[in-house]
């Protein structure tokens, strides 16, 4: 299994996380042109080389008409939603430690949407999922000031650079392709944040909602370590929390912030195979000696659509010589009851014997892979050192019988293409 690991010992920010998965590409400079040519209003994304404790790695800079934001975090909402003038600039501080003045113009989820769906030429799943995020903050804020969510505003300054970091890091995720996202427990650090409301407790109100129900811990560090949107990122994307997992890494990216600190100040991403888990499954088996062929294929089938992993059969002699059938039936055990009921269904046993195992299994996908013959489903399995590929059968047959070839000459068709 294609395993992302997130090391967030100290916090997490949006450009942070980006940076980390943008040194997981082999070719980042590609990536930045295409992230300069969304076309999100008056944003120029760099990358820059960033050494933290001795070590290398890239920090992300957002430019927003030509000034850089430096947190990449700024979602003030306000209270009511209302458009405030306040007199000079007002600041936050966050774990990356720099303060901005903003210009007081504001932008609401509706507007953010309108900016995602209707101006950034991605692809629906990626539109989907920075809008999740935006949701996740969205209903932090409204929780934090007591407003409903129609009527929190995000400023418009920070409301650009937040849509570019979580933008970034929504094209990187679906660029890395992880079939798992594993986090470990998030560093919100310690100690006060100011911000336009006045001084808050660290983590700040908003990054506080966003992490329940996740593993985090404070102290060691003074400062706002896991900001609003990365708290949103790492909430959405995590499919667990914890230790990192026996994995083989084959990609390690560094994503640093811009404060220094004792430690480095980084969001370590890695990259990496696991094996399958082995699992736990049922053996369902029966023997029978009065069936006809044709009723054991329709009862096999049968035994499949009630949940099966797989249905054989093997030849038995049974009590006056008789010859007969042992069917077995593999499944998981939330799918037993079912089985169980189609088996004496479709067959003519009045007992059904029960095992438990464990089985090994490698980590199956499929890729769709775009042939001169129109597109082909391309099975890959791996694990424990091995990767196996097939093509789909029914679609090198489907080229086949278009050609008027045998199937050994359509799949080597196939394969030219590689």
């Amino acid at each position: 299994m294609r395993v992302l690991y997130l090391d967030c010992g100290m916090g997490a920010a949006g450009d942070m996380l980006a940076a980390a998965l943008l040194e997981l590409l082999p070719d980042q400079d590609a990536f930045i042109e295409r992230l300069n040519a969304l076309g999100i209003p008056g944003v120029k994304f760099k990358r820059e080389a960033s050494v933290k404790c001795g070590i290398t790695g890239t920090h992300l800079s957002v430019m927003v008409n030509g000034q850089e934001e430096g947190s990449h975090d700024h979602h003030h909402s306000h209270d009511g939603g209302h458009h405030h003038e306040h007199e000079g600039a007002h600041h936050h501080e966050h774990g990356d430690d720099h303060e901005h003045a903003h210009s007081h113009h504001h932008s609401s989820l509706h507007d953010i949407e309108h900016i995602v769906r209707g101006h950034l030429p991605l692809s629906d799943k990626v539109k989907d999922d920075i809008m999740a995020v935006y949701e996740l903050i969205a209903q932090a804020e409204s929780h934090a000031h007591g407003v409903p969510v129609t009527d929190i505003h995000f400023h418009e300054v920070g409301t650009l650079d937040a849509v570019a970091d979580i933008t970034a890091v929504c094209m990187l995720m679906d660029a890395v392709a992880p079939e798992q996202v594993v986090v470990s427990p998030i560093h919100v650090g310690y100690g006060q944040v100011r911000c336009a409301h006045g001084i808050l407790p660290v983590p700040a109100p908003a990054t506080a909602f966003i992490l329940r129900d996740v593993p985090t811990y404070g102290g060691g560090m003074e400062g706002e370590l896991c900001t609003p949107t990365g708290a949103a990122l790492i909430k959405h994307f995590a499919a667990k929390f914890g230790s990192m997992p026996a994995m083989r890494v084959k990609t390690i990216g560094y994503g640093m912030g811009k404060k220094d600190f004792e430690a480095a100040n980084c969001v370590r991403a890695m990259l990496g195979e696991t094996d399958e888990a082995p699992e736990e499954i049922l053996e369902l088996a029966c023997n029978v000696d009065d069936m006809t062929g044709e009723a054991v294929g329709y009862a096999m089938d049968r035994i499949f659509d009630a949940g099966a992993l797989d249905v054989y059969t093997i030849p038995i002699g049974m009590k006056k010589s008789r010859p007969g059938l042992l069917i077995h039936a593999m499944c998981r055990e939330q799918d037993k009851e079912a089985v169980i009921s189609a088996m004496f269904a479709h067959t003519s046993t009045i007992g059904i014997r029960e095992n438990k195992f464990v089985r090994h299994v490698l980590s199956r996908r499929i890729e769709d892979v775009d042939t001169p013959y129109g597109q082909v489903r391309l099975k890959v399995s791996s694990g424990y050192g091995v990767e196996r590929r097939k093509y789909e059968y029914e679609d090198i047959a489907r080229i086949a019988e278009e050609k008027g070839i045998g199937l050994i000459e359509a799949e080597a068709m196939v394969d030219k293409r590689f």
